[in-house]
């Protein structure tokens, strides 16, 4: 998107010049009309969620919350939810959840900054090795921690078990949930209402905890037979048109019709062909695009609009280069058998696949 990004080491001291944070004020002092957001340190963060989250929270339960749990990064969603909870009802319990490599466990526990327990962690997102300025410890009841295998593995079961496609450190908070309330079982009741936080999405994780090649490399899986394109496209079962491995539209057809056999057989993208051959495809959110910008495009031919052809691999592809091709705006590939024949394999494939 043009942007230029800047990979800071992550073993350093925080005052360490090349540490993000001694990197992000550096630019901002040298860069005219920047702004160094300082997420850490900013009253804005802790503010935006006393005045968001904390009432979404409490209406959404009509004020029967009585146990929040999240994860712990600049401090802000913790520490402005809480604030907010405990001026409506002090008896909310606040119970924070902490990567192994983070300082706010044993900080919380002791206050005593341990610069022994930082260590390099996979979980993004998520504990500090500093203590931020908005990591209020006193709006905090508890603290408990999770390794990277159990923030992976709760990671993967939240999408395959609850349908609920997140990044690692919603699998992290769901670990450090469980536990605690396993561990205090004996002071709830079955009045009690335990709200968790999930604040991120599994996208940008596609190659990562979704991938099980990445999971094995990390000790997260037990080694396997690598999954293929053949296999997902099994697992997903037969669709669209019965006898047909792949629904695709001509070139010269029409938009609107095109839309009306999406619509009739349920496919959010499809791939264009011409002459026997795949020219281009056509993508759900690409046409809503194109008829908010240009409502007469329904009468315009599929060859004039559709977006570039999907990548074909072959059916024996492992699944971890399939999530490589699969990245931005690609939403699909074509999968060739060995008769050559193409079907189809989705990112939702992909996605229901790696969470099963």
């Amino acid at each position: 998107m043009g942007a230029e990004v800047i990979v800071c080491p992550t073993a350093v001291a925080p005052d360490d010049p090349r540490s993000y944070y001694s990197v992000a004020r550096r630019l901002a002092s040298e860069i005219p009309n920047s702004v160094y957001i300082n997420q850490y340190d900013h009253p804005a963060n802790t503010a935006a969620h006393v005045r968001t989250t904390g009432p979404e929270i409490w209406e959404g339960t009509d004020g029967k919350v009585t146990h929040f749990i999240a994860g712990a990064g600049t401090g802000g969603t913790i520490s402005g939810t809480a604030k907010y909870l405990k001026s409506k009802n002090p008896n909310v319990q606040v119970i924070g959840v902490d990567p192994h490599g983070s300082v706010y466990w044993k900080y919380f526990h002791t206050r005593e900054f341990d610069a022994e327990e930082i260590h390099p962690y996979i979980t993004e997102g998520v504990g500090e090795d500093i203590l931020a300025g908005n990591m209020d410890f006193d709006l905090v009841d508890d603290f408990v921690r999770v390794s990277d295998r159990e923030a992976m593995i709760w990671t993967r079961r939240l999408c395959r078990e609850e349908g609920m496609f997140v990044g690692g450190s919603c699998g992290m908070v769901m670990a450090g949930a469980l536990q605690w309330l396993r561990d205090n079982r004996d002071t709830l009741s079955e009045d009690d209402v335990a709200v968790v936080l999930l604040p991120d999405g599994g996208f940008r994780y596609l190659g990562k905890i979704y991938n099980d090649a990445w999971m094995q490399d990390h000790g997260f899986l037990e080694e396997s037979e690598p999954l293929t394109a053949a296999a997902v496209l099994d697992s997903v079962g037969p669709r669209g048109v019965p006898g047909e491995r792949l629904v695709s539209v001509p070139a010269d057809m029409t938009l609107a019709d095109a839309i009306d056999l999406m619509t009739r057989h349920g496919i959010s993208q499809v791939p264009v062909t011409e002459n026997g051959d795949v020219v281009g495809s056509l993508v759900e959110q690409a046409i809503l695009t194109r008829l908010i910008s240009e409502p007469d495009a329904r009468a315009r031919l599929v060859g004039d609009v559709m977006g570039d052809p999907f990548p074909v691999v072959e059916a024996s592809t492992p699944v971890r280069d399939l999530a490589a091709h699969m990245q931005g705006q690609c939403t699909a590939v074509l999968v060739r058998a060995s008769d050559g024949e193409l079907s189809i394999l989705t990112r939702t494939d992909l996605i229901s696949t790696l969470g099963a």
